[in-house]
């Protein structure tokens, strides 16, 4: 049997719907010039996902798994099965525009020494979504997605950090990609091995690309390929764990590329800033000012708190 050119690896958590339409949307996306399978692994989703997917698309090879293994440990799995020479990391909440695919393979084969590609993204309202990166300074992981970005948005590391200071429609290397689709080699995985499963989910892209290019493989955002991606659809179904995670797999990159000392010290700063904002909301809520939200926000930074950003699982 003749290997795939192409591998499309997602993993799904409750989002039947959207991982649906994605999946329709895959053919034109890859059109007729690569061959290509599809491996969904599913996370322990309650809402009829794989039984979905196994009666009106009986072509997709589906792995269900018993328990929410992550995005990472998902992946992993679908890495471990994919036969592709190619490897399409796919969120479920994409919806990849006629072409867009096949663009990115076309890139890859035209360039060797590019390892991952990636293509221009766009909210589900039409605006675009940001999904170049440089690598993160010690004042980025302290300050970027915290109470200091919300109060002091333009600040210029965060424009750095997201590379606005460069167009976005112009071909371009970068540091790391938004995981939300990714296209890599085959050699880029056999090298430098699967997503670090220590980050349950967020920073796994990150941590990723960083090690190819330490591996001397190059980034590219190819802004030809268009995909639609209708951001944290599974993560904002629990928010306060998704804050968990996100912030926990923060503190894992510090340690892992800065040293304990750093991760510890960022690990105490965002705790403070989720008392900060407990607080805030707290007084609000004595104020007697949407005494339901705040009492929800309450709660859920609570969570935050109680987990010490050390428990990352959702």
């Amino acid at each position: 049997m003749r290997e795939p050119d192409l591998s499309i690896l997602i993993v799904s958590w409750n989002v039947r719907a959207l991982l649906l339409a994605c999946l329709d949307a895959l053919p034109q996306a890859v059109g007729d010039e690569f061959s290509y399978e599809v491996i969904v692994v599913d996370n322990a989703s309650t809402d009829g996902t794989v039984d979905a997917v196994r009666q009106t698309l009986p072509h997709v090879r589906i792995i269900a798994n018993k328990e929410n293994r992550g995005f990472t440990g998902g992946n992993n799995q679908a890495l471990a099965a994919a036969r592709g020479r190619y490897l399409l990391f796919l969120n479920p909440d994409t919806r990849p525009l006629p072409g867009s695919i096949a663009e990115l393979i076309r890139y890859l084969e035209a360039h060797p020494q590019v390892g991952i590609v990636g293509p221009r993204l766009w909210y589900g309202d039409g605006r675009p979504q940001p999904n170049r990166r440089r690598f993160p300074t010690l004042l980025t992981l302290f300050t970027e997605s915290t109470i200091i970005e919300h109060y002091l948005p333009r600040l210029p590391i965060f424009a750095r950090f997201k590379m606005a200071d460069r167009p976005d429609d112009r071909v371009q290397e970068v540091d790391w990609l938004v995981g939300a689709a990714m296209l890599a080699r085959r050699e880029v995985y056999e090298q430098i091995g699967p997503l670090d499963e220590g980050f349950f989910m967020y920073s796994e892209e990150l941590d990723w690309c960083r090690r190819a290019r330490a591996a001397g493989w190059r980034v590219v955002y190819d802004p030809a390929a268009e995909i639609i991606h209708y951001e944290g659809q599974s993560s904002q179904q629990v928010v306060a764990r998704r804050d968990i995670a996100f912030f926990s797999s923060r503190v894992r990159y510090t340690r892992k590329y800065h040293g304990a000392f750093w991760a510890e010290l960022l690990r105490m700063w965002l705790l403070a800033t989720f008392g900060f904002q407990w607080l805030r909301e707290g007084l609000k809520w004595l104020l007697g000012h949407k005494r339901e939200l705040r009492a929800q926000r309450m709660a859920a930074y609570r969570q935050v708190l109680r987990s010490g950003l050390r428990h990352i699982q959702i």
